[in-house]
């Protein structure tokens, strides 16, 4: 049985830790298991039974009445929820898309991600609802959020999802600005990575898309014959700063386009000296402002 303390139900319900607590003693909503220090723990259904409240208080029901109900009671009134007389709120989605995954619920989740698309549309679904669900998880930047086996079930089914929508979209125009988007070495955390890809291609741009754990020898090539614009790579795997320095500093000599962009790992790029046509990009949100825009951008919406 995993166990979540309750700085994670926060983060994964958007429930502040305090008003947890308040419902817990309050209301009695939570039965939470103490380590020998004292520190509550919570189970993956307790996780469940606080998304389901989450999801049914954006609905209009109370607080009070609904943390005196049975899990049993909660799931059967989240499950008779009609997506097409929901509120404007995409709290549901993303409540409901975590209590799927956390459960391991592919039937589940494939359900309500079919409702999503069905009420949002498929764009708005990835930009409203698989984004902020990937946000509030920690997928992105593979903070360790979750438990391991949650973390690789949810990314492969969010990993489908994006696959499928990418195939789907039209080739874009030959003429249009290119990107090539990578992850150096020892870097295998693609989900953020293929979300930018999708952002770049819904607005029309070339993606050249490499993958995983590639050298910086490895890229020069495709970009001398290739000659992209940009370039977009992530850093996640913490590594010795000089080392990444150097990667760098090396693939900045080795580039004549208008601008390499940096995500990921905010502490680690705190750390590199950014050559002058090198930029930290601190939101994949931002990109579609950066390609819009076509300049460098003084703020950034965090993620």
């Amino acid at each position: 049985m995993n166990l979540f303390s309750i700085s994670q139900l926060s983060q994964f319900s958007g429930i502040k830790p305090h008003t947890i607590r308040i419902w817990e003693q309050r209301y009695n909503a939570f039965k939470p298991n103490r380590s020998e220090g004292n520190t509550r723990y919570y189970s993956g259904n307790q996780l469940r039974r606080l998304l389901n409240i989450v999801t049914l208080l954006d609905n209009g029901h109370k607080v009070s009445s609904l943390c005196s109900m049975s899990d049993e009671v909660l799931y059967l009134m989240v499950s008779n929820l009609n997506t097409s007389e929901l509120s404007d709120s995409t709290e549901y989605f993303v409540s409901q898309l975590i209590a799927a995954g956390i459960n391991y619920d592919t039937n589940y989740f494939e359900l309500i991600f079919s409702d999503c698309v069905s009420k949002l549309g498929i764009k708005n679904a990835y930009i409203k609802v698989i984004y902020p669900m990937m946000e509030r998880i920690g997928l992105l930047w593979a903070t360790d959020s979750l438990p391991n086996g949650h973390e690789h079930f949810i990314s492969n089914m969010i990993r489908q999802k994006l696959l499928a929508f990418l195939n789907s979209l039209d080739a874009p125009d030959p003429s249009s600005e290119s990107w090539v988007l990578f992850l150096p070495e020892n870097e295998f955390h693609e989900i953020g990575l293929i979300y930018a890809q999708l952002v770049i291609r819904l607005l029309g741009k070339k993606v050249i898309y490499l993958g995983s754990n590639l050298s910086i020898d490895s890229v020069i090539p495709v970009i001398d014959q290739m000659k992209p614009q940009y370039l977009l790579l992530f850093l996640v795997h913490y590594d010795l700063p000089e080392q990444i320095q150097k990667s760098l500093d090396k693939l900045a000599s080795s580039f004549n386009g208008t601008k390499i962009y940096l995500a990921g790992n905010q502490k680690l790029i705190e750390q590199i000296n950014l050559n002058v046509n090198t930029e930290y990009l601190q939101s994949v949100e931002s990109l579609a402002a950066v390609i819009n825009s076509g300049t460098k951008l003084n703020t950034y919406t965090n993620i």
